[in-house]
């Protein structure tokens, strides 16, 4: 009987062995993951971390490639969505400002000031991911018919400058100044008075250089440091208008295909990135929780004073008090109030109150 017993067992362990083989054998020899920025990017980094992890734990089985600088979507970064979508792209570190377009609740952490009002603007952002409001992003973002695997982040957009100070809104007034091409970005300018430019990256370099724009808006940690900003520019202001979370989507035909045992292994590999890439935009404008973390992981950055890097290379850094962010919270109250009724007003409803409960 007993030898029975552990024939059949045998049996059993060996179906479930060959039906795990010809399961990741169907797998595909690579998935491409789709990233914005370059590979040197805290967001191009965070994507490495995400794609080295999912193949040392499936020992090689599933093999995520990166590929940088928007190249699978000819620099096109609002078209993201639609290709994840249908199966051109497999995975994408996404960005909620470039697939805010097609999906209007992505603007929720846009709305000038709404997350840098607070006591701590990162216990009011890791609320709202946690929170009803993240739920929320969640499944709109589900509804275009792609799989959402986890948060990460790219930071606070800080703004910089060929001219400067800039410390109240009057001081913005007539600056033509490189944004995003979403919507919201040009309506939050032009209510501070600035000329807002919605032009690619590239072509901005050779604004600055011209001096044909002033300056630029985008992350100190996971973008300004990285390009050198102050090539061109003197002035930063830490003024945290908006941030610009990051997600991991899948397309939902190729996540389908993944065992429950590989789903699982990929979303635990997704909320290892997601502290990874959060301690990377973190650095230097926290507690120092993200430096401890990122020592203890043996991913200790070359530089981990990121403020003080944009100072050591000339750059004047004005960082905005509390009273400094609620002038400009106050200046743009009517952005605010529009992209509410756009957005949807039971979810800005709902991050408030996910927020205030982080206080």
């Amino acid at each position: 009987m007993k030898v029975k017993l552990l024939c059949k067992a045998a049996l059993a362990l060996a179906a479930v062995g060959l039906f795990a083989s010809a399961a990741s054998a169907a797998y595909k020899s690579e998935y491409k993951l789709s990233v914005v920025p370059g590979a040197s990017s805290g967001w191009g980094q965070t994507a490495t971390f995400f794609a080295d992890c999912v193949r040392k734990k499936s020992n090689g089985r599933i093999n995520i490639k990166p590929y940088f600088g928007a190249q699978l979507m000819a620099g096109k970064q609002t078209s993201e969505l639609l290709l994840v979508r249908r199966g051109a792209i497999d995975f994408a570190l996404a960005s909620t400002i470039n697939w805010s377009p097609q999906i209007k609740e992505l603007n929720l952490t846009a709305l000038p000031f709404f997350i840098a009002n607070n006591p701590d603007r990162y216990k009011a952002l890791d609320a709202i991911e946690k929170g009803k409001s993240g739920k929320m992003l969640e499944k709109a973002i589900e509804k275009t018919g792609v799989k959402f695997i986890g948060w990460s982040e790219n930071g606070f957009r800080e703004l910089t400058t060929s001219k400067g100070p800039i410390e109240k809104p009057e001081d913005m007034k007539g600056m033509k100044l490189r944004v995003c091409g979403t919507p919201i970005f040009i309506d939050i300018f032009t209510k501070l008075g600035a000329n807002p430019q919605a032009i690619n990256w590239s072509e901005a370099v050779t604004g600055f250089q011209q001096g044909i724009v002033d300056g630029q808006e985008n992350p100190t940690n996971g973008i300004n440091v990285p390009t050198k900003v102050w090539q061109w520019h003197k002035y930063s202001t830490d003024w945290h208008y908006m941030i610009d979370p990051l997600f991991f989507t899948a397309n939902k035909k190729v996540w389908d295909e993944f065992t429950p045992e590989d789903k699982e292994l990929i979303l635990s590999c997704a909320v290892n990135a997601e502290l990874y890439g959060k301690a990377l935009s973190r650095l230097g404008n926290d507690d120092g929780s993200a430096l401890e973390y990122l020592k203890k992981i043996g991913k200790e950055p070359a530089v981990t004073d990121p403020k003080g890097e944009l100072r050591k290379n000339g750059m004047t850094v004005t960082e905005y008090t509390p009273a400094m962010v609620k002038e400009f919270y106050d200046a743009t109250k009517s952005v605010r109030d529009d992209w509410t009724k756009k957005i949807g007003p039971d979810l800005v409803k709902a991050a408030e109150e996910d927020m205030k409960s982080a206080q």
